[in-house]
């Protein structure tokens, strides 16, 4: 029988969908596309083609000046580069695995498939800079040195990462959830 549950949760630029159909569990954290970092990117574009393009029309011997003003002009491009991260989805496949997506606005999308006899044990990690604190979801793989971080692009509140946690606590039958949470 094809039963299908689905809940939405809107939160900030964040909205989390859950999709369970046909023993398939799907987890979806879209991000809304923010017009003003668009429109930066654009700018910071054109600030980088002006700044090039300007010691080439004025037919000046490149000098050490432009060729930091040419440096300068790729750094603060580069800033304002615009990160189009249209959603991150955990395909969680009980028999199988899961398979962690990245979605682009350009339509590109990375996948990754991870057996479920390779994972161990999903976390919630709190990571902690000089300058911001946020939380992640990771995986801890069997002979890997390092964690596979479940939504890499964006990093959603830690009340939209909870359910997905649980759902792949559940798929790798961790009986006891943790005493954080």
């Amino acid at each position: 029988m094809d039963q299908e549950q689905k809940c939405e949760a809107p939160c900030g630029i964040y909205t989390y969908e859950h999709h369970c159909s046909m023993g398939v569990d799907i987890h979806e954290i879209f991000v809304k596309k923010s017009r003003l970092r668009v429109v930066l990117s654009y700018i910071g574009i054109l600030f980088l083609l002006v700044n090039v393009s300007q010691p080439l029309l004025a037919k000046e011997s490149l000098s050490l000046g432009s060729v930091w003003n040419v440096t300068f002009a790729v750094l603060v491009a580069k800033c304002f580069q615009y990160k189009p991260v249209k959603k991150e989805s955990v395909v969680i496949m009980p028999a199988f695995g899961v398979q962690v997506e990245i979605h682009f606005w350009s339509g590109r999308v990375d996948r990754r498939f991870v057996p479920i006899g390779k994972i161990l044990k999903p976390l919630i990690n709190e990571c902690v800079t000089p300058l911001t604190c946020y939380w992640s979801l990771a995986l801890l793989l069997r002979d890997e040195e390092e964690l596979l971080l479940v939504f890499q692009k964006s990093r959603p509140p830690v009340k939209m990462l909870v359910p997905v946690w649980k759902a792949l606590c559940t798929l790798t039958n961790s009986q006891h959830l943790g005493p954080s949470i």
